[in-house]
């Protein structure tokens, strides 16, 4: 093992770390400001001037895949491209935007258009491409991702009930979705939906995946979807009904039952981006409950003196390194033995790091007393970040499950069909079929 950075993780970390330094940092309190004034679903104006900043530096869309993981090969797929991190060197990259929650979007590198950027990258057709990819990768338009649904126990999304049938030239999309992240902001035009194309298939080939504009008829949304009190704008997380609405055959994504196939190559790369925006996160709590600690003084000396936060602060210093060398290894396999080989350390990250992020911001928030709890310090909306992700993209209980079945098969005592059905290879996509949730909430704050 060589935990020696690269030459590129360093260059592409270090530009990530230098220009939020210089551009998004100093910036916070306008962006505060301008967050707070008049309408809540807007477009920001320091948010896009930074984004033009950071696209003219060339440090803009660094989540994009190797043009190699394009799904399909043909010239054209070169003019969709971006600087061809693996997911090791982004991870690294994203553990300095999870400091600040807008940094990502500065560098059009926010949930759910990274997710769905990479849906068309890897699984678009050329018309797909120029229509939708292009504006996303220019920054230009966003995008939002509708698989939870309000009825169904959506941690198997097997249970999905939108229906999307065939009618001649068209595609009919019917049913409601919730927690669809991004919805509320006025320069979301795309949507990408899952449903079933046709229920009487096997479990794990019902489901498709299909586009569709947001101001087609029959799309309404219904309500806004706070997150522990915070409405998350202008992103924002909605509920959405979709009545009779037709689209053009066309704009079916792959083809018909393979929306579980597309969600796990969407999937598997934005978990690991969550979770090394989450060490970010955590790495700002443990700066702000030191620096607490340190100002204050009760019962006659320092805070910080009192054995209680000696032992907090030691641990959140342990488990933050612990986690991301978990999370860096996850990446680092993803890239050398593919994301199907790499699914337990996935589902090990996305376990791990929330619930590693959260002790560690509940103990900044009791260090901060009253303020803790208060938004003067962030805290608050960060654990509020936090728990969601607990949830996002497959709740904890998903992936330890996960997790267990494939230690189970390791030590089956017969390893023949029992070992095969714990891993999941009985069905197309049943090892993972039940280890992500519909759900895309609250994770691009």
């Amino acid at each position: 093992m060589d935990f020696e950075p690269t030459e590129r993780q360093v260059y592409w970390s270090g530009r990530v770390r230098d220009f939020i330094a210089a551009h998004v940092r100093p910036n916070v309190p306008v962006y505060n400001e301008q967050d707070r004034a008049g309408d809540r679903w807007k477009v920001i104006p320091i948010v896009e001037e930074t984004k033009a900043k950071a696209k003219e530096a060339g440090i803009w869309n660094l989540f994009m895949p190797p043009r190699n993981d394009s799904h399909h090969h043909v010239d054209d797929t070169f003019e969709f491209e971006g600087p061809g991190l693996t997911n090791l060197e982004y991870a690294l990259c994203a553990e300095e935007m999870g400091r600040i929650g807008w940094a990502s979007e500065v560098f059009n590198c926010s949930a759910p258009d990274t997710g769905n950027m990479e849906v068309f990258h890897r699984y678009g057709t050329r018309e797909q491409k120029e229509q939708w990819l292009r504006p996303l990768m220019n920054g230009e338009i966003r995008s939002a991702f509708l698989m939870t649904e309000p009825n169904t126990a959506s941690s198997d999304a097997t249970n999905i009930e939108t229906r999307i049938e065939r009618d001649g030239d068209e595609y009919v999309i019917n049913g409601r979705k919730w927690w669809s992240s991004g919805l509320g902001d006025p320069r979301c035009k795309i949507a990408i939906v899952m449903g079933k194309t046709n229920p009487d298939a096997q479990r794990h080939a019902q489901q498709s995946q299909i586009l569709m504009p947001i101001d087609t008829p029959g799309v309404t949304i219904l309500r806004h979807l706070p997150v522990f009190g915070y409405d998350d704008a202008p992103h924002g997380h909605m509920e959405v009904e979709m009545k009779d609405v037709r689209v053009p055959a066309d704009n079916i994504l792959l083809g018909e039952g393979r929306g579980f196939e597309i969600a796990q190559g969407r999937l598997g790369p934005g978990r690991i981006h969550h979770c090394m925006r989450t060490i970010g996160a955590a790495e700002v709590a443990l700066e702000k409950m030191c620096r607490r600690l340190q100002e204050r003084e009760a019962f006659g000396k320092p805070v910080y003196k009192h054995s209680v936060w000696e032992e907090r602060v030691a641990r959140a210093r342990i488990d933050i390194d612990m986690t991301r060398l978990l999370c860096l290894k996850a990446a680092d396999m993803m890239d050398k033995v593919g994301n199907k080989a790499a699914k337990q350390e996935i589902a090990m990250i996305k376990v791990q790091a929330p619930n590693m992020a959260l002790r560690i911001i509940d103990d900044a928030i009791q260090a901060h007393g009253g303020g803790g709890v208060s938004d003067d310090y962030g805290l608050a909306r960060s654990y509020a970040n936090q728990r969601t992700l607990r949830l996002a993209d497959g709740p904890d209980e998903v992936h330890a499950r996960s997790i267990a079945r494939m230690e189970f098969a390791k030590h089956a005592p017969n390893p023949g069909p029992t070992a095969n059905a714990l891993r999941g290879d009985h069905g197309r996509a049943a090892n993972d079929g039940e280890s992500f949730s519909s759900g895309d909430m609250g994770v691009a704050r």
